[in-house]
């Protein structure tokens, strides 16, 4: 199977797989990236280069041969279940979000912007962020004085942007105390409002909304929920803008792996879910896949991780090192493969009058 995708076991290429224990074969065929990943933490097996062993292995579509029968469990668990309810919604804060301030701090670029950058004319992490919150703003249409309401406004990089580029006044909302204890304390001087609150207690109308990195978390359950949510709050003769990672197939199922470790709960959507969720709600004025950007955007965080990592070592640990490095570089490899979307979605409640111009 590895030999379909040029991964040699034991070989000298950066991408090849190197084994250091027996049975990293039978975990993984029967636990599928749950057993991979698990051990990898272990330190049961290495590749020198994890985003191209990953862009190989799925580009090569290795991982849809793999079935363990705790997948059908899985799979019906999130399928069924609503995973992501009121009071499960904020497990994902406090293992994810709330890891630290400083660790993201040194991660992420200087306005801690946990989302893709935007590399069309970009050469720096820094450079690409700004230009993707740039770019939302001017899908927006953004005018001085407009009320804004962010969706996961994690700590606050877009609606910092957009009041200090276009005298907007922001209020954000997240499941995440350190987010927004840290925007409140980082922005003062403009007019932004931080809400430690779930978006299903959101209230309020508003001529903008912004959804950014977010809608990963609502669950296909929620769907439905979370448009209703932004049908009732936004203006009129608004503009909503959803920018959220996307998922190729309809039917299938969260990443064990990433769901136990990573994003609790997490779910990512598909073109037709998040189209049947949009129904009688509102119109598609745009849709816009920059997915191998996050590529590109991953690297540099993992660069940056690297970079940092011995300030972290002591507290955090060997395990959660290669927990974080494949958390990075397994993403990497899967939108380099093309295996997962980046999509930015403009919509309207009744359509723009004129029609809409896409903004490039």
């Amino acid at each position: 199977m590895l030999a379909r995708a040029d991964i040699r076991i034991g070989g000298d290429r950066p991408w090849d797989i190197q084994f250091h224990s027996p049975g990293v074969p039978e975990r993984v065929l029967s636990r599928g990236n749950l057993g991979l990943g698990e051990s990898y933490m272990d330190g049961d097996w290495s590749v020198p280069a994890l985003d191209e062993f990953f862009n190989r292995l799925l580009s090569a579509r290795i991982h849809r041969e793999v079935h363990p029968l705790r997948f059908v469990i899985h799979g019906l668990r999130a399928r069924l279940l609503n995973l992501q309810t009121l009071t499960r919604a904020r497990q994902v804060g406090e293992q994810h979000y709330d890891l630290g301030n400083d660790f993201y701090s040194a991660m992420l670029d200087p306005r801690m912007t946990y989302t893709c950058g935007y590399w069309a004319d970009a050469s720096t992490l820094d450079e690409a962020q700004r230009a993707k919150l740039d770019l939302i703003c001017r899908k927006l249409r953004l005018e001085p004085g407009m009320r804004v309401l962010d969706i996961g406004c994690g700590w606050g990089s877009f609606m910092s942007y957009a009041a200090e580029h276009y005298g907007v006044r922001c209020t954000g909302v997240t499941i995440s105390r350190e987010q927004a204890d840290w925007a409140r304390a980082r922005y003062p001087h403009l007019p932004l409002e931080f809400r430690f609150q779930d978006y299903r207690e959101v209230e309020g109308t508003f001529e903008r909304i912004v959804s950014i990195g977010m809608f990963e978390h609502v669950g296909r359950k929620n769907h439905r929920v979370f448009m209703e949510v932004a049908h009732r709050c936004l203006a009129e003769n608004g503009l909503f803008l959803l920018h959220t990672i996307g998922k190729n197939l309809r039917h299938s199922v969260p990443d064990p792996w990433v769901d136990k470790y990573i994003f609790p709960n997490g779910d990512l959507p598909s073109i037709g879910q998040i189209g049947d969720a949009v129904d009688e709600l509102f119109v598609v004025e745009d849709l816009h896949n920059f997915g191998a950007d996050y590529d590109r955007t991953l690297m540099a965080w993992h660069a940056n991780f690297e970079a940092a990592w011995p300030r972290f070592a002591d507290r955090l640990g060997e395990r959660f090192y290669r927990m974080w490095r494949y958390y990075l570089l397994s993403c990497a490899g899967a939108f380099r493969a093309r295996d997962i979307q980046l999509w930015q979605w403009v919509l309207s409640r009744e359509g723009v009058a004129s029609g809409y111009r896409r903004i490039s």
